[in-house]
Formats: structure tokens, sequence, C-alpha cells
């Protein structure tokens, strides 16, 4: 699997993970979206790089101009709730994409154990377009590996890319493990070293669902 940190690189995208951390800044929820919605289009732009073009003919006013444009459906998926601004971010590069939804959540067991439950998938057909499943918080991997599972149940994907802004090593290397290397390309701004005993990252950016939408019971 290709693993792309886009944080390595000096960027906006930095800044905009910088106040995503910040925990005075982070209070404000509607520029938490805002921002999680900028990094989202970063990551549209980049994997656009990676997409199929071919030469179309436009029409103009005065003449006709010939411009290489993308061939590929494409559907973007995230999981809820905390990735629904990144969603949005990236679905505003991509017009005419298709959109899945995957509802998935933490049970916790005894102590710190969980399994992750998956109550709601919506998916269109996903054979032969790009899959961007988006989740703006990668710390384990188990989520997103059910929901990519998931997703596929609908269909097979020419190819997948994930995007997770902020996520732990130990999740990248578990999706290194568990997902095909040549299928798969992960997209991350930062990767961080640490989980707590409850499978929170270290440093972090602490709840990103709650911080965009408000506590939950």
């Amino acid at each position: 699997m290709e693993i792309i940190n886009l944080g390595k690189n000096n960027s906006i995208l930095n800044g905009f993970i910088a106040q995503m951390r910040d925990k005075t800044v982070q209070k404000d929820s509607m520029r938490f979206r805002t921002n999680l919605e900028r990094v989202g289009a970063i990551f549209a732009y980049e994997i656009s790089k990676r997409l199929n073009y071919s030469e179309k003919k436009v029409a103009t006013p005065l003449g006709i101009a010939d411009v290489n444009t993308p061939d590929d459906q494409i559907v973007v998926a995230t999981i809820l709730r905390a990735g629904l601004p990144l969603h949005n971010g990236i679905l505003n590069f991509f017009d005419n994409a298709q959109n899945a939804f995957v509802a998935a959540y933490r049970k916790y067991d005894k102590g710190d154990d969980f399994h992750i439950n998956i109550e709601y998938v919506t998916a269109p057909d996903l054979d032969g377009k790009v899959l961007i499943l988006a989740d703006t918080m990668l710390a384990t991997g188990a989520s997103l590996e059910l929901a990519y599972e998931k997703l596929l149940e609908g269909g097979t994907p020419s190819h997948t890319h994930l995007v997770c802004p902020v996520s732990s090593i130990y999740a990248v290397e578990y999706l290194q493990r568990h997902l095909p290397a040549d299928k798969v390309t992960l997209w991350v701004a930062t990767v961080d070293e640490e989980l707590t005993s409850h499978s929170y990252i270290v440093p972090g950016l602490g709840d990103a669902g709650d911080l965009a939408y408000g506590d939950k019971k």
C-alpha cells in the first residue's frame, strides 16, 4: 500500500492541521469544520493528479479548445459523523461524484477492549470506479478496514484512496498488513507515534466528531 504524507512538505495544509490541533482554536466548531473542509479540498486536488485523463474539445465563444479532463467516475465515501466536513471538502472538487456513507462506532467491552459496530451502509455500484474513503482520524485502523470491506460488497473499485489526515503509526502499519498493496493508497497529513490505552491518538486532536458537531452522550 502506497502511503503519501502531504504534511512532510511545507504548505498551507500544515497551518490548517495546526489550527485543528490547537486546544484553544478548535473550540470554535465552525472553524474546525471549515478547516476540515479545506483539508479535504487539498487532498482532493492531490488525488486528482492520479486520475486518468483524456483530451476533450470544449467550445468557447470564439473557437474550440483542447483540454485534458478526468475520465474516472468518482465515489466519495465517509464514516459518520466526524468525516462529514472532510467529505464535503473532497466533494467540492469532484462535481459529478457519487456518494457513500458508513455508520460505524466503537462498542466497548470489558476494560479498554472494544469492537467496531457498523449499523448502516449506503453506496452506489463501485465496479470500475475510483473510491475515495475519508475519515478524519485513523487510530487503530479497524473501523476503516471494516468500512472498506463493507463498501466492497457493492462492487470492486479500480482503485481506492483512503484520506485520513491525522493517523497513528499503529494504524498505518495495520492497514499495510490488511489491505491490498496494489489497490489502495493511503493519504495522511501527519502520523503520530502514540495511542492511549483507550486507543486515542497522541498528540492527535481530541474527538473530531465532538469538535465538529458537539458532545454526544
